[in-house]
């Protein structure tokens, strides 16, 4: 991300360790491979995400039962990744939410060429902001 000019959303040490065996303990941890090999890894919380209950400068599309995609990483050894996240993450729940850093262009990019819609901001629960993308 910092090649990418997005330097600031996650730092030396995010996401936390604590946070990632976590999402494995409770099942909501997923890789993708190609060949045997992991080349991306990211998280599918389905439930409320407490981050997500007050938005600001706009609204969600629908209050029903949601997932939320979290901490998605790559190699960028293969293509298409967040694609195959977000058609996996659509088996699992139809409604979707996401939420990306300000300075990371391509992701905002990808989330909005995989149908999600800019729904507003979010803070986290350090208060940084986030903005908000919604998928029905």
């Amino acid at each position: 991300m910092k090649k990418t000019g997005n330097p600031s959303q996650w730092k030396d040490n995010s996401p936390a360790v604590d946070s990632i065996i976590n999402d494995i303990k409770n099942n909501n941890s997923y890789v993708i491979l190609e060949d045997n090999e992991i080349h991306a890894v990211f998280s599918l919380i389905i439930g409320e995400d407490i981050t997500y209950k007050k938005i600001y400068d706009g609204q969600f599309l629908s209050d029903s039962l949601y997932g939320t995609i979290h901490k998605v990483a790559s190699d960028n050894k293969i293509h298409n990744v967040f694609k195959a996240i977000v058609d996996f993450s659509l088996t699992k729940i139809k409604h979707l939410r996401i939420d990306t850093h300000k300075d990371n262009k391509i992701m905002q990019h990808l989330i909005l060429k995989n149908g999600f819609n800019k729904v507003g901001i979010i803070h986290l629960l350090n208060g940084e902001e986030r903005i908000a993308f919604e998928r029905l």
